[in-house]
């Protein structure tokens, strides 16, 4: 996400470099590149032209200290103009309510609003230890019935069911009967995708909406649609007290102009991003956090949070010990450690949220992109227990055995052994030590990247 307007903007801010003093005068060319930054990443207009004559206003005359270049105080003031456009701080959900807490999804259809219903429930269960109920009332989709159904079961949380046969409002009325009787402290309720100038339809939602009366509704929009999702928003908002946003499919999204236009132009908070088609694949929306992903400074506070929540510490721990007992290193260790990078997101991921990683980001993903990994777990299932135990007796006739069973060619096992090899170097000058030492800076996460990867 962000990485044309976080290359822009950095080749922008270079320019000031090299001044003593902020003056219209040096800043005029780098604002202007800003300006063509945010209109090319489709940040709407009214909000490119508040932020550039902010911008401008704060920087002029700023004297520069002696610890401080001009570029980093200009970098500073930019970003706190980020947080600004994008709300400031993170904005919860409000669930302080008589059980249950009624939160209503609202949103254009193909947004990934039913995805989204799923992705929160889980993130409402396990970080916020809630009872979760879920119920679709897309009378008109028997298709999103079911697929909420199986979302459900795939996050372990209760489905309330419906069909197509009943009225929404009736729906609802018996899933809040169902969930104050079993004591459910959070009831999430998937509506029909609508469009916005579908008269009939956003007076179902209406009616909807004044029947439940729930704490939150929260409107799913699309950020690939650029700064139409905030005009769409606006409209929703209109008809509905919106209290929040949720962004989806912003992993897909290079330019980053919703994120940057909607709280603008709506007024509403962006409460949750989703970064990616897996059912984690949902984070609150911070926006320091993203406001220092756009100028190439990595998210670090992220990627602790992605990496405690994730890794297996018990496992970690048992390599760990392993290693350092001096019992080697073998390709069973290895693959869990594909599989746990895999399980955080997958290598670009993982590199959206380092410091300094946002340039180098594309040429890295071409050396070490997740299909390799995926491939590499291939090779590797296809072995007997034998050879992960002993990689020396894998040769000739084994090589091509292992390649016919993962689908691969005899060089991509050899390639994947000569990286295996590598880390398997690294992990003998982690013993007696060294390697809880990495264990604790890596937050319990079983070392590093795979060997060979990334090359930079």
């Amino acid at each position: 996400m962000f990485d044309n307007l976080s290359e822009r903007l950095s080749e922008s801010l270079k320019k000031i470099s090299g001044q003593g003093r902020l003056t219209e005068d040096n800043i005029k060319d780098t604002l202007r590149d800003v300006r063509m930054a945010l209109l090319e990443a489709d940040v709407a207009l009214p909000v490119v032209r508040e932020f550039v004559k902010s911008v401008k206003e704060k920087a002029v005359g700023e004297n520069v200290g002696k610890s401080l270049t001009p570029g980093q105080v200009f970098v500073k003031i930019v970003q706190g103009e980020l947080e600004k456009a994008m709300g400031d701080k993170n904005e919860d959900l409000n669930l302080a309510a008589q059980p249950p807490a009624v939160v209503m999804m609202a949103g254009l259809q193909g947004a990934g609003k039913t995805t989204s219903v799923g992705k929160l429930a889980k993130f409402l269960k396990e970080k916020k230890k809630k009872s979760v109920l879920v119920v679709s009332a897309d009378v008109y989709r028997p298709a999103a019935i079911k697929q909420l159904e199986t979302l459900a079961a795939e996050v372990d949380v209760e489905f309330f069911p419906s069909s197509v046969e009943q009225k929404p409002i009736d729906i609802v009325t018996a899933a809040i009967d169902h969930a104050k009787r079993k004591f459910f402290d959070v009831l999430l309720v998937d509506t029909a995708g609508r469009l916005a100038i579908d008269e009939d339809m956003m007076g179902e939602i209406k009616a909807l909406h004044a029947a439940v009366n729930p704490v939150e509704t929260l409107f799913v929009v699309d950020s690939m649609t650029g700064q139409d999702a905030a005009v769409t928003a606006k409209a929703f908002d209109d008809a509905l007290p919106l209290t929040g946003i949720i962004l989806t499919k912003a992993d897909g999204d290079a330019r980053g102009g919703a994120a940057l236009s909607i709280r603008h132009i709506t007024g509403k908070p962006i409460k949750f991003i989703g970064m990616g088609e897996k059912i984690d694949a949902l984070e609150p929306f911070y926006p320091e956090r993203i406001a220092s992903r756009i100028l190439g400074m990595g998210d670090v506070l992220s990627l602790v949070e992605q990496i405690e929540s994730t890794i297996d510490k018990e496992k970690a721990a048992k390599v760990a010990k392993k290693v350092m007992k001096g019992k080697g290193f073998d390709l069973e260790d290895f693959r869990d450690q594909l599989s746990q990078m895999r399980s955080m997101g997958g290598m670009s991921s993982l590199m959206d949220k380092m410091p300094g990683m946002g340039k180098m980001s594309e040429a890295i993903k071409g050396q070490a992109n997740d299909k390799q990994f995926t491939q590499m777990e291939a090779i590797i299932n296809s072995m007997t227990k034998k050879e992960r135990k002993f990689p020396d007796v894998i040769k000739g006739s084994r090589k091509r055995r292992i390649a016919m069973g993962s689908g691969t060619q005899v060089q991509d096992v050899n390639r994947m052994l000569k990286q295996f090899m590598q880390m398997q170097k690294m992990m003998k000058k982690m013993k007696g030590g060294g390697m809880m030492k990495m264990m604790r800076g890596m937050g319990g996460a079983g070392g590093g990247m795979p060997g060979g990867f990334p090359k930079i």
